[in-house]
């Protein structure tokens, strides 16, 4: 028997991504985002608020770098979703990371996260609901630890960051369990 819980964000996994733009005087800025997903083929959608700074930012720049937190980059992840650029111009510093600028758009690469969606702001869709950032992929560039021998992102070695919304942890993608469009083909038969 199901026990009622109110309204819970009940929606598990949620990806921990790695949001990044450079501001007017060319610092960088990172915030950490969990409510971001992929909404076309070359669109990703972040719902994110207007006030960050990280969003001010791309709004002026039209452009943007979205990576996946990994395992190995927790600690900084989790302080770039703790620390606001609005109060802390270092923010980015702090940690000892370093960027370079993209090849393809206006925005800063971390180097130190292993996948990166580099991306030039699409649109920007408000309701009284939500507010959301759609960026247009323009290139996805990987380090090559995370390929497999396809040359595609092996999930078991990005060791991905997820996060959970019930109990606010983190915990990590990487058992395979069945292949997607194939596991439930048997039931086409019935």
């Amino acid at each position: 028997m199901k026990k009622n819980l109110g309204v819970v964000q009940a929606v598990y996994p949620m990806p921990v991504l790695m949001v990044a733009a450079y501001g007017e005087d060319g610092t960088v800025n990172v915030m950490n985002a969990a409510w971001g997903m992929i909404c076309n083929g070359d669109r990703i959608a972040l719902f994110i608020d207007e006030e960050h700074k990280t969003t001010q930012n791309l709004l002026k720049t039209k452009a943007f770098t979205v990576s996946i937190a990994d395992k190995a980059h927790m600690d900084a992840a989790d302080f770039f979703g703790i620390a606001t650029g609005n109060k802390m111009p270092d923010k980015f510093e702090r940690t000892g990371y370093h960027a370079e600028k993209s090849t393809f758009v206006n925005a800063p690469v971390i180097d130190e996260f292993p996948v990166v969606m580099e991306c030039e702001l699409a649109e920007v869709v408000q309701t009284d609901s939500f507010y959301c950032i759609v960026g247009k992929i323009i290139n996805t560039a990987a380090e090559e630890s995370v390929l497999s021998e396809n040359g595609k992102v092996d999930p078991a070695k990005l060791n991905a960051l997820i996060f959970d919304q019930f109990q606010h942890g983190y915990y990590v993608t990487g058992e395979k369990v069945g292949q997607a469009w194939n596991a439930g083909a048997g039931l086409m038969k019935k």
